[in-house]
């Protein structure tokens, strides 16, 4: 399979995963990304574990978000690695690196000192807080961002404390940015002939996933509470449990309620004043929730998908990690890939390509693996 970005070559200087992440996908979509890690140990992901891959030692974490890259490893402090970095750089369109804020302007790295020995170079900060501000100089992980940028207080029950989600998703939006904005300077870069500096936040990510919330406080000045399962302008949308198992349940429209009023055997709801429109059912939710709670508790979930599925109600299981990783559906888009080699398996590259989805080129990098292909020393 010929895939897009062969012939591109990417260093990342990136630990954890955001950086790591956007690597990873360049490298998924042909590109030759090559890791630079530190001598004493490398990312700190390879540790992060149990579980670990087949060698005993090198994480599943890490695996993930560095198949298909090459590894070598450099000590950026002296000038004898230094030096190979630029000579690395000479041939490389992207640069990428989420060092702690700080680090690479004083080992002479940093966008500025780069862009000038290498103006052909896109080079791509991935910052905690962002590039500029009070906070610029602010380490941070993806739990922080969670909290600082508001997404926790509009995450968890109404009258719970604020949650947590299960994923770290201001890292891998962060890293899907990176991507988009390389991607779009690499086109720039065929018409100017410059490279530039991009930057990206966990911050900004954090901001643009509540930018409904925010919008909405800027405009009106209230601050949205905290709808647990539910959406705060939609009604019916949210979790509902059976007589067995949860299920959610998402009426998206004035159309797709009256079918659902109609499964649950109260079609007359659906007429009710309190109930017609989707402003009406924001505005008297408080009413109508337990009445379709209580209807649902009657019956088993796979009883009511299957009625509310027949009518075109979309609704879908809860299911846990195990019941999604073994469906029928990931099976047939066959998103679970094998790493080559001994390599574990992992989630793929979520695209495709004239219906071919890429694969994994290689397993992660042992630490300093291609020190001799890619530096010609060990």
């Amino acid at each position: 399979m010929e895939l897009p970005l062969e012939g591109v070559r990417v260093i990342e200087v990136g630990q954890a995963l955001a950086a790591p992440l956007a690597g990873a996908i360049m490298a998924d979509l042909g590109a030759d990304v090559i890791k630079v890690e530190r001598p004493d140990g490398g990312d700190d992901a390879r540790s992060w574990g149990p579980p670990f891959g087949p060698d005993g030692e090198t994480s599943l974490y890490f695996h993930g978000q560095n198949r298909s890259k090459r590894g070598i490893t450099l000590d950026l402090k002296k000038p004898e690695d230094l030096e190979a970095l630029h000579r690395l750089c000479e041939e490389a369109d992207i640069l990428i690196q989420n060092l702690r804020p700080g680090v690479v302007e004083e080992m002479g790295i940093g966008p500025d000192a780069m862009r000038a020995c290498h103006p052909r170079l896109i080079y791509c900060s991935i910052w905690a807080f962002g590039d500029r501000g009070p906070m610029k100089m602010r380490p941070g992980f993806d739990p922080l961002l969670q909290a600082y940028g508001g997404m926790m207080s509009v995450t968890g029950q109404p009258d719970g404390p604020p949650n947590f989600a299960g994923a770290s998703i201001n890292d891998k939006a962060t890293g899907l940015f990176t991507v988009i904005g390389a991607l779009a300077a690499l086109r720039k870069r065929e018409v100017t002939g410059q490279g530039c500096i991009l930057d990206t936040s966990l911050f900004e990510s954090a901001a643009f996933w509540v930018e409904g919330q925010i919008n909405q406080y800027v405009a009106t000045g209230q601050v949205q509470k905290r709808h647990g399962t539910g959406a705060a302008v939609i009604v019916p949308y949210q979790v509902f449990q059976t007589s067995d198992h949860p299920l959610v349940l998402a009426a998206g429209n004035n159309r797709l309620w009256a079918r659902a009023a109609a499964v649950l055997g109260h079609p007359e709801w659906a007429e009710d004043p309190r109930f017609l429109r989707g402003a009406d059912r924001v505005r008297n939710k408080a009413e109508l929730i337990p009445l379709i709670a209580a209807e649902f508790a009657k019956r088993p979930r796979d009883e009511w998908i299957a009625a509310l599925e027949a009518q075109g109600v979309p609704c879908s299981p809860v299911n846990d990690i195990g019941e999604v990783s073994e469906s029928a559906q990931m099976a047939a888009m066959d998103l679970i890939l094998p790493l080559p080699g001994e390599g574990p398996k992992v989630v793929g590259l979520p695209m495709s390509f004239d219906r071919r989805r890429p694969k994994p080129r290689r397993a992660a990098p042992r630490l300093g693996q291609h020190n001799r292909e890619v530096l010609g020393r060990d």
